[in-house]
C-alpha cells in the first residue's frame, strides 16, 4: 500500500459541505478559548492533563467489581491475553482508561465505528510515552442498550459496480412501532444468510473477498447478539490491541450505578435544569446537540425500553398507557437496577461513574454535548474527562486520485458542490469546438474543388459532372466524419461523468463524508486485512483536520 503524505483540510472549510462539522466543533479544535467555559480544559494542554490523571487516579472507585465484570464479559466475547492483561491492570490506581464507545451497528455500522477505535488505540500509545507514571488502558463502551433498531441494522458498502448498496436486517416483529428493547441483545436468526448472499453476488471479486465472507459469516451466525457479534468481529479485526469491551447492560454494573439511579429518581428534575441552564448560555452562540428530559432514565418493562415521564401520583411509559406507581420504581431501582437504563444525557455520567476515565475520544456531535453536560460532572464530583476529537478520514484509493488529477479536481470541489464539479468537467471535454474544426475544413475543401471547375472547362467540360461527383462524396464524406466526431465526444462526456460519479460514489456517497456512510468492509474485500494495519500507521491523531489520506 502507498506511503503518501496526508492531506489536511480544515474543519471550517467543510461547513460550507452540510457536513456534520458544526461551529461549536470547528471552535473546539481551532480556537478553544472561544468555548473554554464550557469544557473542564483544553485537549491540548499538557498542565489539563497532568490535573485530570491526577484527580481520576486519586478517586475511590469499585475497582475489584470493576475488574472482575470486565473479565468475565471480555471472556464472553474471546478476547486476548493482553485485554486481559488490561483488565487486571485496572486493579491499580495508576491504570486510568482512555474510552471511547459506540452503537453496535452491524458489521461495526459506518467507517467512523473503526476511525474512533484507532484513534484511541493510537492515543493510548501517545499517552503511556507522554506519561510513564501511568498505564493507561483502552475501553469500548458497547452501545447496546439503545432500542433504536434502524441506527444498527444496515450496512452501506459500494458493490462491485460502483453503486452503494444498503443491506439490512430485518427482525420478526408484530407492528413497526413495537420496542424491541435493547438491540444489543437481539440475537440474529437465520435471515441473515439473505444478507450473505446478497454479499456474495454484490462484492467485487479479490483474493481477499473468501476471507472477508468467512470473518463476517462466523461473527454474524444464527444464535449471535448484536453485542457479541460487534464485539467478536472487533476483536477479530484489531488483534491483539488489548482492547477492553464494556457491555453496560449488566446486572452487576447496574448495582453500582444504581446511587446514580436514585439520585436521579430523587431529585427530578435537579439534572435536567442543570443541563437546561448550561444549553441556554451554548446557544448564545451555537446550537445545542441534546434535549435533556425532565427524568433521564428509562426502564425496561415488558420486552421494550421506555423513557420513564415524571407524573403527580408516579411515573408513566412515554409512548404507552402504561403507569408505574412511585413505590413500584423506588423499590425497582434499589432491588433491581438492571431494569434501569441512562438516555444519551446520563450515559456518559455512568460511563465516568464507573470507570477511572482520563479522556474520551468523541466524533463531532458528541465533542458538542459534552458542552451542554459539564455541570453534570461537577454535581456528582467526578472529574469530566479530557474530551478528545476522533480522527476525521477520507481515503482516496489511487484510481480515483488519477481521475481528480486527470480532470485537476480537488476532493473539496467535490465536497462542496458534484453538480458544480460535473459541469467543470463536461466542459474541458467539451473545449474542443467541432463546429468550427469542420467547418473550415468544409469551406477548405469546397474551395479547393471549386477552383479545378475552370480548369476542367478548359480542358474537358464533359469531366465537370465528375467533379461534381466528387465534390458531393468529398463533402459528404467530411459531414459523417464530423457527425462521428460528435457521437465520439458524447461518449467521451458521458464516460468522464460516469468516472466522476464513481469517484463521488466512494469519497463522498449520498453527498455525505465517507466516514458517515461506508461499511469497512468494502476496504477489507479490496486490500485485505492489513488494511487496517495501515490505517493506523497513516492516520494522524494529532492533526485535527480532516485527513484524506492516499492508497
Amino acid at each position: 500500500m502507498a506511503q503518501d503524505e496526508v492531506i489536511g483540510i480544515d474543519f471550517r472549510e467543510l461547513r460550507s459541505a452540510g457536513t456534520s462539522f458544526s461551529s461549536l466543533f470547528v471552535d473546539y479544535v481551532d480556537e478553544f478559548d472561544k468555548i473554554a467555559k464550557f469544557y473542564g480544559g483544553n485537549f491540548r494542554d499538557d498542565v489539563y492533563w497532568k490535573t485530570t490523571l491526577a484527580k481520576v487516579s486519586t478517586r475511590t472507585i469499585d475497582r475489584s467489581s470493576l475488574v472482575h465484570v470486565l473479565g468475565e464479559q471480555n471472556r464472553n466475547f474471546h478476547c486476548g491475553v493482553r485485554t486481559l492483561a488490561n483488565i487486571d491492570s485496572l486493579l491499580n490506581d495508576n491504570t486510568v482508561a482512555v474510552v471511547t464507545g459506540q452503537q453496535v451497528g452491524l458489521f461495526t455500522g459506518p467507517l467512523y465505528t473503526i476511525l474512533k477505535t484507532l484513534t484511541m488505540l493510537k492515543l493510548v500509545e501517545s499517552l503511556a510515552q507522554r506519561y510513564p507514571d501511568y498505564n493507561f488502558v483502552p475501553v469500548f463502551w458497547l452501545e447496546g442498550e439503545d432500542h433504536d433498531f434502524d441506527e444498527v441494522s444496515s450496512v452501506k458498502i459500494v458493490t462491485g459496480t460502483n453503486e452503494l448498496g444498503e443491506y439490512r436486517y430485518e427482525v420478526k416483529r408484530p407492528s413497526d412501532e413495537e420496542n424491541l428493547g435493547a438491540v444489543g441483545k437481539i440475537e440474529f436468526d437465520e435471515s441473515i444468510e439473505l444478507i450473505f448472499s446478497k454479499l456474495e453476488q454484490d462484492l467485487s471479486q479479490t483474493e481477499f473477498r473468501p476471507k472477508v465472507l468467512e470473518l463476517v459469516r462466523t461473527a454474524y451466525q444464527k444464535g449471535m447478539s448484536f453485542n457479541r457479534a460487534f464485539a467478536h468481529l472487533m476483536n477479530v479485526l484489531l488483534e491483539n490491541s488489548g482492547l477492553i469491551f464494556l457491555d453496560p447492560n449488566d446486572k452487576q454494573l447496574k448495582r453500582l450505578l444504581a446511587p446514580l439511579f436514585q439520585r436521579e429518581l430523587a431529585q427530578t428534575p435537579r439534572f435536567c435544569q442543570l443541563v437546561v441552564d448550561q444549553s441556554a448560555e451554548l446557544e448564545k452562540q451555537y446550537h445545542a446537540q441534546v434535549k435533556p428530559k425532565s427524568l433521564n432514565l428509562f426502564i425496561f418493562h415488558r420486552g421494550g425500553r421506555y423513557l420513564l415521564e415524571p407524573r403527580p401520583d408516579g411515573y408513566s411509559l412515554k409512548g404507552t398507557r402504561q403507569h408505574l406507581t412511585k413505590e413500584y420504581v423506588t423499590q425497582a431501582v434499589e432491588n433491581t437496577p438492571e431494569l434501569f437504563s441512562p438516555n444519551v444525557v446520563l450515559r456518559p455520567i455512568c460511563q465516568d461513574w464507573l470507570l477511572p476515565t482520563v479522556a474520551y475520544v468523541a466524533g463531532p456531535a458528541e465533542v458538542a454535548y459534552f458542552a451542554q453536560i459539564r455541570p453534570l460532572y461537577d454535581e456528582v464530583k467526578i472529574p469530566q474527562p479530557i474530551i478528545y476529537p476522533r480522527a476525521s478520514v477520507t481515503i482516496l484509493e489511487e484510481r480515483a486520485d488519477k481521475v481528480l488529477e486527470r480532470f485537476s479536481i480537488s476532493l473539496l470541489e467535490i465536497f462542496r458542490d458534484l453538480d458544480l464539479v460535473k459541469e467543470k468537467v463536461a466542459n474541458q471535454v467539451a473545449d474542443l469546438n467541432l463546429d468550427e474544426a469542420f467547418g473550415g475544413t468544409l469551406v477548405s475543401v469546397q474551395e479547393a474543388l471549386e477552383g479545378l471547375n475552370g480548369v476542367l472547362q478548359k480542358v474537358d467540360p464533359t469531366l465537370i459532372g465528375a467533379l461534381e461527383n466528387v465534390q458531393k462524396k468529398t463533402i459528404g464524406g467530411v459531414e459523417g466524419l464530423k457527425e462521428r466526431a460528435i457521437a465520439a465526444q458524447m461518449r467521451q462526456h458521458e464516460v468522464s461523468l460516469r468516472q466522476i460519479d464513481r469517484v463521488s460514489s466512494v469519497v463522498f456517497p449520498n453527498s455525505n463524508m465517507q466516514e458517515r456512510e461506508i461499511n469497512v468492509l468494502y476496504f477489507l474485500n479490496k486490500y485485505g486485512m492489513e488494511f487496517l494495519r495501515w490505517l493506523y500507521g497513516e492516520m494522524k491523531i494529532d492533526l485535527f483536520k480532516h485527513q484524506v489520506i492516499r492508497l
